[in-house]
């Protein structure tokens, strides 16, 4: 039996990005923490369908398929509500839809300040 202490936390990371996805991802389980990967909102939403145990939802706003980040969060919300959300974006021609308890950074973004975003989900309240 080891003694890790607290369980991962689970982040589920959509970008279409791959080197920008693969980077982020190393920094983050860097950090400890456990991360699913989609390309689309769409993999991203069969993912928060099947999958019991993910505990943030990190999104780009522009991504390949039918739905963008806001949609997508919004959908995340309605399966799990009170599911945090992070929205990352270079640009985006939609107006922000950001849902209650969310946090936005624009790109570049450095790790750093996404895993204090993540930290502060953490420490905040649960209601």
């Amino acid at each position: 039996m080891t003694m890790s202490g607290a369980p991962k936390h689970r982040i589920l990371m959509v970008e279409d990005e791959s080197l920008l996805l693969e980077v982020i991802t190393a920094d983050l389980e860097d950090a400890g923490f456990s991360v699913l990967q989609a390309a689309t909102a769409e993999i991203a939403l069969n993912i928060l369908e099947a999958e019991t145990s993910i505990d943030i939802l990190f999104t780009d706003i522009r991504l390949p398929g039918q739905m963008d980040g806001w949609q997508l969060a919004e959908a995340a919300r309605s399966l799990r509500p009170g599911l945090p959300v992070i929205y990352a974006t270079g640009f985006s021609q939609t107006p922000p839809r950001l849902i209650e308890g969310s946090v936005f950074f624009t790109k570049p973004y450095r790790a750093a300040a996404v895993i204090r975003a993540i930290q502060s989900f953490e420490a905040g309240p649960k209601s």
